[in-house]
C-alpha cells in the first residue's frame, strides 16, 4: 500500500507522520510555521500524497530544528513506504513553472544520497520560513529516503514562487519515481537491489 507512520521525539521536537504514496492528496499539516505548512500542503495535493503531519518544535529558538526534523521523518516515511522498491518506475523529473519562476526537479530512488540544490534567494524570510532553511529540508529529506534529489531554480524573481516551484516540482518528480513500472516486477536495478 506504500504507506508509513513514523514518530520521532527530540529535546527540540516532536513530530508524527502519517504518509500514503498512492494517495488522492488529502493533508493534515501543522508545523508551527505557516509557509511552511503550505508548501508541504502543495506537496501532498499535487503529488497524490496522503499527508498527516504534526510538528512540535522549538519555535522560541527558531524554525531550524523544525524544518530539518521535518524533512528527517517526511524522507524516514518515504524510504519505509517504498519498502524493497519492486515495481515502480525509480526515476522522476519534473519541469514546472509558477509564474516568474522556474523549477527542475529530478530524483532517482537508488538508495543512495546525494542533494544537488542550485537556486539562489534573495530575501531572509518569506512569511516566517527562513529561506536558508528550504535548502536544509530538502538535505534531510534526501538523506533520509535514501534519494539522489537534484533540484535547480531555471530562473525566477519572486521568492514565494520559486519556493512553491521547488516543493510542487518535488512532488510531481517524486510520484512519477514511486508509481508503478508496469513492465516490471522487480527491483530496477542491474544488481538487483536498491
Amino acid at each position: 500500500m506504500k504507506e508509513a507512520v513514523i514518530k520521532r521525539k527530540t529535546n527540540e521536537t516532536d513530530i508524527e507522520c502519517k504518509l500514503k504514496l498512492d494517495g488522492e492528496g488529502k493533508y493534515d499539516i501543522s508545523t508551527g510555521i505557516g509557509f511552511f505548512d503550505h508548501m508541504l500542503e502543495g506537496f501532498a495535493k499535487h503529488g497524490f500524497f496522503d499527508l498527516s503531519l504534526s510538528v512540535k518544535g522549538d519555535l522560541i529558538v527558531d524554525g531550524h530544528h523544525s524544518v530539518e526534523d521535518a524533512g528527517i521523518v517526511l524522507g524516514t516515511a518515504i524510504k519505509e513506504a517504498l519498502e524493497d522498491k519492486k515495481g515502480i518506475k525509480r526515476y522522476g523529473k519534473s519541469l514546472l513553472p509558477m509564474d516568474d519562476s522556474l523549477c527542475l526537479c529530478a530524483i532517482d530512488l537508488c538508495g543512495r544520497p546525494y542533494l544537488v540544490y542550485d537556486c539562489e534567494l534573495t530575501t531572509e524570510k518569506v512569511g516566517y520560513l527562513d529561506t536558508e532553511l528550504v535548502r536544509e529540508f530538502f538535505y534531510a529529506v534526501s538523506y533520509s529516503a535514501g534519494m539522489n534529489l537534484h533540484i535547480k531554480m531555471l530562473y525566477g524573481q519572486n521568492n514565494h514562487h520559486m519556493i512553491e516551484a521547488m516543493f510542487k516540482a518535488f512532488a510531481k518528480a517524486l510520484d512519477e519515481a514511486v508509481s508503478p513500472e508496469p513492465r516490471s516486477k522487480e527491483v530496477l536495478s542491474t544488481k538487483g537491489t536498491l
